[in-house]
């Protein structure tokens, strides 16, 4: 669990800026994904907290290095408030056993909800009109997400595989 929260912190540096926006597309929404697809509800939404909690009293784990409590009441807070959400709702709706398709379905509507989540908050917090907001918050994020949100419900089965076999060890 240590080790992912770890790597949750490090996703948020690693990001493709897009075009026009000013806003990055990061890895922190693919290993949220992961974490809520791999652990049960509790482990999940306590490596989720722990590196909510780091950036919230300053250590620099969200993105683009950003900390703190006015970083989550800011503009793209709501991305952030809806990684938490998903750490909660993935472990229910996926079901206990490993189907890809109930996987893939539940990961892309987390990518989807946090998309929506966040463009509203981005929306709300900028006063934007709501085809800026559409534009800003969601469009320039969803088709790069939905990728990411295929490719780890497809990898699941690999991380349940290894992290069994450090059980064992």
């Amino acid at each position: 669990m240590a080790m992912f929260a770890a790597i949750l912190c490090v996703s948020a540096y690693i990001s493709v800026p897009l075009p026009f926006t000013g806003y990055h597309v990061t890895f922190l929404n693919f290993i949220i994904t992961l974490i809520a697809l791999v652990f049960p509800l509790e482990q999940s939404l306590l490596i989720s907290i722990v590196w909510l909690l780091l950036g919230a009293v300053g250590v620099p784990v969200f993105i683009g290095g950003n900390a703190g409590i006015g970083y989550l009441m800011g503009p793209l807070g709501g991305y952030t408030i809806a990684f938490i959400l998903v750490a909660l709702l993935l472990p229910l709706l996926r079901g206990a056993k490993y189907n890809r398709i109930r996987f893939t379905v539940v990961s892309v509507a987390s990518v989807i909800f946090v998309d929506l989540f966040g463009m509203v908050w981005l929306k709300l917090m900028n006063h934007m009109p709501w085809k800026t907001a559409w534009f800003a918050g969601f469009f320039s994020f969803i088709i790069l997400d939905l990728v990411k949100a295929v490719v780890v419900a497809q990898i699941v089965p690999a991380f349940h595989k290894i992290m069994q076999n450090q059980v064992q060890e």
